[in-house]
């Protein structure tokens, strides 16, 4: 039998990973396809967020979700054995869609696919990584790696480390085709050379493309045939030499609040929040009291969208919940205290 082929898609936080796997299922044509999503945090929004796509191929037994942490520090406890179950179906998937957590590195996922227990039944077809390009234009992943390696080579004791420029370069470095999301928020001038400076960053032979909202036609996402489990060597990481890798720099927690009955004044206080804060990340559900279906809401900085996905299950508690993510040390009771407050 033919290895199935998997698509690795990762990405930093909010760079629309889940709309470009919503977008692949919706134009499945037929193919069985398997998604298996990780969250970084103790509260899964994306698979949620998945189901209610309203689309046929969003069925509950074909999307996984691995909530006990990041894929790439759980791969032998959570990932493989996820994964084989979807390989010992009677009708397996044709193709694999695994959305990594924002803040994963790809190359553990990818040298999974070397070990025995799945060698033979599949392959990497693909690595995508999705940039969000206003964060980057606006400086987000900014620092220059070999200026920093230059420095610290002539002083040892400068410190100038930045896990999200770190996370930021694996990404690019481990991928077959990168994925430059939300264009339309940035003007064409910054665009063009955003580009380029993105370019020149890749190993040879990896394309990028750009993209509004994840919307890329499958033939061009799906079908790269890298066999990227074969080219782990000239995927480089800054984390080849390091026993463990671990998310120390980062955290995630939920809040939880009352019904929302004036969501222009939530938005407001949550981008308030955002700014005081310096949160990377927030995203989950509200309850408007009155409306059939649940709000949505994502968050990337301080740029807020919000939309109603689905309506409300027979039995489901109607509750506001949302997931913040941010460096470590966010003040969570005021956090809390701000989103709760905004709640009534």
């Amino acid at each position: 039998m033919r290895p199935v082929p998997a698509t690795v898609i990762t990405g930093f936080l909010g760079a629309g990973k889940t709309s470009l796997v919503r977008h692949l299922l919706g134009r499945a044509d037929g193919r069985r396809l398997a998604v298996i999503v990780n969250e970084f945090g103790e509260l899964g929004i994306d698979r949620e967020l998945l189901l209610g796509c309203g689309d046929a191929a969003c069925g509950e037994e074909d999307i996984v979700e691995l909530a006990n942490g990041c894929i790439c520090c759980t791969v032998a406890e959570d990932f493989l054995p996820t994964l084989t179950r979807l390989l010992d179906r009677t009708a397996p998937p044709e193709h694999i869609l695994i959305e990594t957590s924002g803040l994963a590195l790809p190359k553990p996922l990818v040298q999974a696919f070397a070990w025995p227990e799945i060698r033979t039944r599949t392959t990497v077809d693909g690595v995508l990584t999705v940039i969000d390009s206003a964060a980057v234009a606006a400086g987000r992943f900014a620092d220059d790696p070999d200026a920093v390696a230059r420095q610290r080579a002539a002083d040892p004791a400068l410190a100038h480390d930045n896990p999200l420029e770190e996370v930021f370069t694996d990404q690019l470095a481990c991928a077959d085709l990168v994925i430059l999301n939300k264009t339309d928020l940035i003007g064409p001038g910054r665009l063009s050379v955003l580009c380029h400076e993105i370019e020149a960053r890749l190993r040879p032979g990896v394309k990028l493309v750009t993209a509004r909202d994840g919307r890329l036609p499958s033939e061009v996402a799906l079908g790269l045939a890298a066999a990227a489990e074969d080219d782990l060597a000239g995927r480089p990481s800054l984390h080849d030499l390091e026993a463990d890798h671990d998310h120390d720099d980062f955290e995630s927690f939920v809040v939880e609040s009352g019904p929302v009955h004036d969501d222009a004044a939530f938005l407001s206080r949550l981008r308030a929040m955002i700014d005081m804060h310096d949160v990377l990340r927030v995203k989950g559900f509200l309850h408007r009291p009155g409306r059939d279906r649940r709000q949505v809401v994502q968050a990337v900085g301080g740029r807020v969208q919000h939309h109603y996905d689905r309506s409300w299950r027979a039995g489901e508690k109607r509750e506001t919940r949302l997931v913040v993510i941010g460096k470590k040390g966010l003040d969570r009771m005021a956090i809390r205290s701000a989103l709760g407050a905004a709640g009534g």
